[in-house]
C-alpha cells in the first residue's frame, strides 16, 4: 500500500516499533503513554530531518585543525495540533532545541463534519521558516488538512507532518489535497471504522496522554 503514497515515509526502525507495541497497549499508563509517545516523537523527528542542508565549519580538535559539517542556518518551526499534538512537542525540541513553536487549535463542526479553528498562534516569522506539523494520529485528515492550509495562508513553502500512526484514508485525503507535504509516521494501519478510529490504532491520542479516557 505505500507505492500508492509516493511522499509517505514509513519509520520501521526496531526501537520505534517495539515502543509503538507498548503505545498499542489498552493497558499501558497515561505516565508510560506520554513518555512513549515522547520518544517517539524524538525518533521519527530524526528521519524527517534527514534532509537538513549542511555547510562546512571549520573547528580545532584538541589534535588540530579540520572542516566538519554544521546545519546551514536552516530555521525550523514545530506546530503541534491541539490538544494530542503536545505531547511530541517535548521529543521533538529535544532533537530539535533552537525550533520555535506554533499552535493550532481545532475541533469538528458535529453538523458539518468540517474542521473549524479555534486557536491559531505562529511565530511571527513564521514565513521565513520550515514548518514540521505533529500530531499522533492521522486519521480522516480533516485537521491536518485545515492546518496545512493555515500555513500556507501565512507563507510557509516548505511543511511536512509527522504523526504516529496514519489510515490510509487520511494520507489519501491530505496527498491529495496537497500533493507537496511530506508525511512521516510509524505505522500505517489497515483503515478507519465507522467512527473514525484507526484500526487497530491506539485508541484516542489525547485521553491517552492527558488521563482523560
Amino acid at each position: 500500500m505505500k507505492e500508492e503514497f509516493p511522499n509517505l515515509f514509513l519509520c520501521d526502525h526496531p526501537l520505534l516499533q517495539h515502543k509503538l507495541s507498548l503505545l498499542r497497549d489498552k493497558d499501558t499508563s497515561s505516565k508510560d503513554f506520554r513518555e512513549l509517545v515522547s520518544e517517539i516523537a524524538n525518533l521519527i523527528a530524526y528521519e524527517a530531518t534527514r534532509d537538513l542542508p549542511l555547510r562546512d565549519q571549520e573547528v580545532e580538535t584538541p589534535i588540530c585543525k579540520t572542516t566538519t559539517k554544521v546545519i546551514a542556518g536552516k530555521k525550523l518551526a514545530i506546530i503541534p495540533i491541539l490538544r494530542a499534538g503536545l505531547g511530541m512537542v517535548d521529543g521533538v525540541l529535544t532533537l530539535i532545541p533552537a525550533a520555535k513553536v506554533g499552535h493550532v487549535g481545532l475541533f469538528r463542526d458535529p453538523e458539518t463534519k468540517l474542521p473549524v479553528t479555534y486557536y491559531c498562534k505562529f511565530p511571527k516569522d513564521i514565513s521565513e521558516r520550515d514548518a514540521i506539523i505533529l500530531d499522533p494520529m492521522l486519521a480522516t485528515g480533516g485537521s491536518s488538512i485545515a492546518c496545512i492550509d493555515l500555513l500556507k495562508k501565512a507563507g510557509v513553502k516548505n511543511i511536512k507532518f509527522m504523526c504516529i500512526l496514519a489510515a490510509p484514508e487520511g494520507v489519501k485525503a491530505l496527498l491529495e489535497a496537497h500533493p507537496d507535504v511530506k508525511i512521516f509516521c510509524s505505522s500505517l494501519d489497515e483503515r478507519l471504522n465507522e467512527h473514525a478510529y484507526i484500526v487497530p490504532g491506539l485508541g484516542d491520542a489525547g485521553d491517552r496522554i492527558f488521563g482523560t479516557k
